[in-house]
């Protein structure tokens, strides 16, 4: 177990903590979350602590990502048991500055990824994913990381600050990594905690309906992106109380809705199971023979 983990608040200090890792020729490998660790972050940091000479995760529970009726004041900030998991996982420093560290009270400047950022968890959440590319951006200015890493599970997201860090010519490697899921086929997340026992296993059928989705795809060679919805449609419509947000099939490097499938398709879904809104997706490649 590491015992030297560093807890630091403030992003100047931070920053000099980096700026002193790079000039001694160091790599850094960082892993943004916003807490309530669980075995995909977990992954991510094991990841980093492979490929890197220091390991910095910072937890920030964003404001400028929630909508006012959304949960932020709910969300989970459970910062001593995360701070144990670092510091098992061998986590150098943890970067946990406060909203007021982060944004000054007449904060005006933002960062938005114009078109991929409307659609998907966009459409229903406007100025979310503003939310994330500019705190993103700003993490990545303190702590001016080697390598940043990122699950695939938050699909949108990871296409977005792949884009962002394009555009903006941010050094940095995006590093994404698998899915981590329970048993059951669940995806992990920090919002499966709201879930009741009865709710967590009706919501194994996420994960079932995206296995039969790949399987008309990439087996039956189906190409009909409204087919494929419907057969997902109907299983999670077997979930009592389920409301389906959306149900997509889109470019993996665009997010733009696919009238055909061709080669290779993402398929995405947000759900909400009793008041929990949970996302999953997977990728399937159609085999086109000439």
């Amino acid at each position: 177990m590491n015992t030297r983990i560093k807890v630091i608040r403030s992003p100047r200090a931070m920053q000099d903590a980096c700026l002193k890792l790079r000039a001694r020729g160091k790599t850094i490998g960082f892993v943004p979350t916003m807490g309530a660790l669980h075995d995909g972050h977990l992954s991510l940091i094991a990841r980093a602590r492979r490929e890197n000479d220091a390991v910095v995760v910072s937890i920030f529970v964003n404001p400028t990502q929630f909508g006012p009726s959304e949960d932020y004041l709910k969300y989970p900030r459970p910062f001593s048991h995360d701070k144990d998991l670092c510091r098992a996982a061998g986590v150098d420093i943890l970067f946990a500055p406060g909203v007021a560290a982060m944004y000054t009270q007449d904060h005006k400047t933002f960062v938005n990824v114009a078109k991929m950022s409307d659609v998907l968890c966009g459409a229903a959440r406007p100025g979310h994913f503003r939310g994330v590319a500019t705190v993103v951006n700003k993490l990545f200015n303190i702590v001016a990381p080697s390598s940043a890493y990122f699950g695939k599970k938050d699909f949108q997201q990871l296409a977005i600050i792949k884009n962002m860090v394009r555009d903006l010519n941010i050094p940095v490697k995006i590093v994404s990594c698998p899915i981590i899921r329970e048993p059951s086929g669940l995806a992990r997340s920090s919002r499966n905690r709201y879930l009741s026992d009865i709710e967590r296993d009706h919501a194994q059928k996420l994960s079932r309906s995206l296995s039969l989705a790949r399987r008309l795809i990439t087996r039956d060679g189906i190409s009909n992106p409204a087919r494929i919805t419907a057969e997902m449609a109907s299983i999670i419509k077997t979930i009592p109380g389920a409301r389906i947000d959306y149900i997509k099939i889109c470019n993996p490097e665009t997010l733009e809705e696919l009238k055909t499938i061709e080669t290779r398709a993402l398929i995405a879904l947000a759900i909400f199971i009793g008041k929990t809104r949970l996302i999953d997706n997977c990728i399937a490649i159609r085999d086109v023979v000439n």
